[in-house]
């Protein structure tokens, strides 16, 4: 599926993003079943987890050590908020 170029993204507290798209839709995609193992358990600390950032383009998020989620989970994962 392809979804639509993401315009926003914010970091909430309970490890669960906002995300917002060129659509208009706003939603909710929970980040704490993935906060395992060494490569994504550094999102366990808060303050590093808020640091998420939009990729050029709206194609996807990440975050400063390279950890990512592909862009179509994040959509197909969330929820409408």
């Amino acid at each position: 599926m392809l979804q639509p170029r993401l315009t926003e993204v914010i970091a909430l507290d309970g490890f669960q993003l906002q995300l917002t798209y060129e659509t208009g839709e706003v939603r909710l995609f929970d980040v704490l079943p993935y906060i395992k193992g060494r490569w994504f358990g550094e999102l366990q600390d808060g303050s590093y987890f808020k640091t998420v950032y939009l990729l050029p383009g709206g194609t996807g998020i990440a975050w400063r050590n390279g950890q990512d989620i592909a862009p179509h989970e994040l959509y197909e994962q969330s929820i409408l908020r």
